[in-house]
């Protein structure tokens, strides 16, 4: 069984603002992005690269994920992010995020120069991707996406940049402004996330703007995980412990995961193939699911 990696948290840090660079690096967020595009003025997008590179040579980030946020391939700062930042940063540089992705062939550009850059610089390891899916091209193609390089360890769901290309009427936390029966972003969650399980990679919600504001940005985070999401964009350090603690199994789910673990496995000794915790039926999905939780509990304790 695919286990995807751990991305609880998401931790956005402009790459212009260098005086945020060692409370990133500091935090616990599983990954951390030094942001060269939206977060970046136009002006000083060229600036922030050399900036990110220090940051990823110079801090010690322990076991948080190094990743860039780079410009959408249809700019002309996007091949320069590429290579200035993994010629300056090398073996420091765990992941790039590119934004703005529409279908396959964007992820396959990517990868293409990467593979060029480890190459020609000789780097010892392979730089990861993650993907932002915020368009309607994008959602369309999803599973294409997420299936298109076997450097992916990420979709994430941008609502941002989405309510501009569906034209939604929404606050400035992608909420609608009108009464709406229902999850307004039910089906663009269901196909980011429908893509990940299919290619095996994790599922990242979208950012919450206002970081003020806890317990909405704690309810958008259990309304994810509920459906099967593995993390959340931060873009405040005070959202990290909120997402870490969502996206992660509780302690009541971890016991019952294993107890449903022993009870399937005696009653497998025993020739047969469901039994009951509870009252309630366990059989091969619930061994799964149960797996599945004891996975990710193993890679936030570290524990086999």
């Amino acid at each position: 069984m695919n286990t995807p990696p751990l991305r609880r948290s998401e931790l956005a840090t402009p790459a212009s603002n260098d005086h945020m660079f060692a409370k990133a690096a500091a935090s616990d967020a599983d990954l951390v992005f030094l942001d060269l595009e939206d977060a970046v003025a136009p002006a000083l997008r060229e600036q922030a690269r050399g900036k990110a590179v220090q940051a990823l040579n110079e801090y010690d980030w322990g076991t948080t994920v190094r990743a860039v946020r780079i410009n959408g391939i249809d700019t002309k700062w996007a091949h320069g992010d590429i290579i200035e930042v993994v010629e300056g940063a090398r073996e420091n540089l765990d992941t790039i995020i590119v934004p703005k992705v529409t279908a396959g062939r964007d992820v396959w550009w990517v990868d293409v120069l990467l593979n060029q850059l480890e190459e020609r610089l000789g780097l010892l390891k392979r730089i990861r991707l993650e993907v932002l899916i915020e368009d309607v091209a994008g959602v369309a193609h999803a599973e294409e996406i997420a299936t298109a390089s076997t450097r992916l360890d990420a979709v994430i769901f941008g609502a941002g940049d989405l309510s501009v290309s569906q034209g939604a009427r929404v606050d400035t936390n992608f909420r609608p402004r009108e009464p709406y029966p229902g999850d307004f972003w039910y089906f663009a969650r269901m196909q980011v996330l429908t893509a990940a399980r299919i290619a095996g990679i994790a599922a990242i919600d979208a950012p919450y703007p206002d970081f003020r504001d806890p317990a909405g940005y704690e309810e958008d985070a259990r309304a994810a995980a509920s459906l099967g999401f593995n993390g959340k964009w931060a873009i405040h350090p005070s959202q990290i412990e909120i997402a870490n603690q969502v996206f992660r199994a509780s302690d009541d789910e971890i016991r019952r995961a294993r107890r449903v673990l022993e009870a399937y496995r005696a009653a497998e000794a025993e020739g047969l193939g469901a039994t009951s915790v509870d009252g309630q039926l366990v059989d091969a999905a619930h061994v799964k699911l149960a797996e599945g939780v004891l996975a990710q509990h193993a890679a936030v304790t570290g524990s086999g």
